[in-house]
């Protein structure tokens, strides 16, 4: 295999695990939002505010983007009741 291409997927790779720990950590983030939400007698979900979050991702990434965004959100929130 040539080495640009060893080296970009050893990058893709290094990104990847970067994704992965981001979200991880903007998931413990959301649970202290949600139990601070919950605490206040706020509900599960904040739709308008999912809603910006959103768009924020299909601003930058195009409309495709908002398939990731949901997909962050849903690793973020956890499972709904």
């Amino acid at each position: 295999m040539p080495d640009d291409i060893s080296a970009g997927r050893a990058r893709i790779d290094e990104l990847d695990a970067q994704i992965v720990r981001l979200v991880a950590e903007r998931a413990a983030v959301s649970r202290v939002v949600q139990a601070a939400r919950a605490a206040g007698g706020g509900g599960v979900l904040e739709p308008g505010r999912e809603e910006v979050v959103l768009a924020g991702y299909a601003a930058g990434l195009g409309e495709p983007g908002r398939a990731l965004g949901l997909a962050v959100l849903q690793v973020c929130r956890g499972p709904l009741p």
